[in-house]
């Protein structure tokens, strides 16, 4: 509909217009992607109307004290509204035009015209340049319904007349409908064609409350013990507390968590399904591997590289116990995926040995790459290297169960390949462990703490067995975001999570903050000569 322009304000149109030059039809505009159109030259006049790339406008005349630009519709000549000068392209010379101070009113706000090299068709349709929130209506005040991912493409069935967002057909919506920021579409077919839509949504329908994440986990071959409250209201606060970060597994951002009650046998999960680049974490099956294997205590230089695999998560060192496990290290890799299907940990593997500087050796055979009933895409995991935080909590609750009880799948699934002795020690050099950040962080400075660290670019993670005076519990935390992941981002959650759960075991001495922690030099990190080496040649080990 034309805007309807009072008598006052045409009066006041012409004089502006006459104390100066008569328009310049040489000057025109045309929006860099989507502008608002208002009444006056000022971001608090009322809205009336927008303008969209491909479409060019006259310019009537400028603000003398403000960069706005008045626009005339098309051919006419007539006023059709305010824009600001920074969201439009000029052709011609501004200086050429008359001042005005025109104020407009108008009706119902005008739809934007749609360029001429737009193909007019029945069907609108738009396809998401990224990622982007769907909602329930147009502007980001209205709740989210779901994300669309870059590449999907969505039935437009209306357009807004006063904001930038148009209507799509969205089944997960209570009323088939979501909207989504136009900006954010490259749209297909006439839009004008579709429905414009003047009204916002009001009485909003309820919205299918979210379930709960929070999963009863166990370990392989156990019935899961039932969660207390508790312990349920604690996996719900870490779960939101995870999306108040921006991990939200409805993005391409999310993490996973596992924590586990050693003393009651509880344990809770949430994104254990995804399966996550195994990084450095792996190491710690690599180490129940290789005392699988041994039939004695460690000699010095393997007992070197204990060391250095994880504590300075040395990969050189690392690919030497491969070899000492299975002959080779590739075999040695086919081992340790052995090790984690006997113990029932069917979605966590190693294909391949770790790299390492310089061309590394061509495999003794093709590399089987398993596949798992994990969702192996959205974390973009290693094909060679992965892990679920069930399978690595899981294996954490072994050694402890194997170290300080002498029972469970360690000593049972074995055969005594794994003695006590030697769990105890696998705990030892994980408490020696220098990275004082990530789970560490979020408890005592001198609390005993037995955990692996590991980070790619996209993926941080930590695994932790905590001895607290409020009893024992295991932490397995994985974060992800594509490309690239901030530690400011990932240090401080994973700190705030280790936090809450020592504040519940031990409720008469909470830690109050999160400390600062410290990730040493990775130059500096070598065990050769440490005393750490002659504790793991003992062929006994205190408990």
């Amino acid at each position: 509909m034309r805007l309807s322009i009072t008598l006052t304000a045409l009066f006041l149109f012409g004089a502006a217009l006459s104390l100066a030059q008569p328009p310049n039809p040489a000057v025109t505009a045309q929006a860099i992607g989507q502008a608002n159109l208002r009444a006056a030259d000022s971001v608090d006049s009322p809205l009336i109307g927008e303008i969209r790339a491909g479409a060019s406008y006259p310019v009537l005349g400028r603000s003398q004290f403000y960069p706005w630009l008045l626009l005339g519709e098309p051919g006419a000549n007539t006023p059709k509204g305010w824009v600001y000068e920074a969201l439009v392209t000029v052709s011609g010379n501004i200086q050429t035009l008359p001042f005005s101070d025109l104020t407009l009113t108008a009706s119902t706000p005008t739809a934007p015209p749609v360029p001429d090299d737009v193909p007019s068709s029945l069907a609108v349709t738009g396809e998401t340049t990224g990622e982007v929130n769907i909602r329930y209506g147009p502007g980001i005040e209205y709740p989210r319904l779901g994300v669309a991912f870059a590449g999907e493409r969505y039935e437009i069935t209306g357009y807004h007349t006063q904001r930038p967002w148009v209507r799509i057909r969205f089944a997960d919506s209570p009323n088939q409908q979501a909207w989504i920021a136009r900006s954010l579409l490259n749209i297909s077919g006439r839009l004008n064609s579709a429905p414009a839509i003047a009204q916002l949504p009001t009485n909003l329908p309820a919205l299918t409350a979210t379930p709960s994440v929070i999963s009863a986990s166990g370990l392989a071959g156990q019935a899961a013990v039932a969660l207390s409250p508790a312990f349920e209201a604690l996996g719900n606060d870490l779960w939101h507390l995870t999306l108040e970060h921006g991990f939200d597994p409805a993005t391409s951002r999310f993490g996973a968590l596992f924590v586990m009650d050693l003393q009651s046998g509880e344990a809770l999960a949430f994104g254990d399904d995804f399966a996550f680049s195994g990084t450095s974490i792996n190491k710690i099956a690599i180490l129940a591997a290789l005392y699988q294997t041994l039939q004695e205590p460690p000699a010095r230089e393997t007992a070197v590289d204990i060391a250095n695999t994880m504590i300075c998560s040395e990969n050189a060192a690392t690919n030497r116990l491969l070899s000492h496990i299975g002959g080779d290290p590739y075999s040695g890799a086919e081992a340790v995926t052995e090790l984690y299907q006997q113990l029932g940990l069917t979605r966590s593997f190693l294909a391949a040995p770790f790299t390492t500087a310089g061309t590394p050796e061509p495999p003794p055979r093709p590399i089987v790459f398993p596949q798992t009933s994990a969702d192996q895409t959205r974390a973009n995991p290693d094909a060679a290297n992965q892990m679920t935080v069930a399978d690595v909590g899981a294996l954490l609750a072994h050694v402890h169960q194997c170290a300080y009880h002498e029972s469970g799948a360690l000593t049972d699934v074995f055969g005594g390949a794994i003695q006590p002795r030697e769990c105890r020690q696998m705990l030892h050099v994980m408490s020696s462990n220098t990275v004082d950040a990530l789970l560490k962080a979020g408890v005592p400075a001198d609390l005993r703490v037995a955990h692996k660290h590991g980070w790619i670019p996209d993926t941080h993670g930590n695994a932790a067995l905590f001895f607290t005076p409020g009893g024992d519990y295991v932490i397995v935390m994985m974060l992800f975001q594509p490309t690239w992941l901030n530690f400011q981002q990932s240090l401080p959650l994973i700190a705030e999570v280790s936090r809450r759960v020592y504040n519940h075991f031990n409720p008469d001495r909470p830690q109050t903050a999160i400390r600062d922690g410290f990730i040493p030099e990775a130059d500096s990190c070598n065990y050769r000569g440490d005393p750490l080496v002659a504790d793991l040649m003992q062929s006994s080990w205190p408990e």
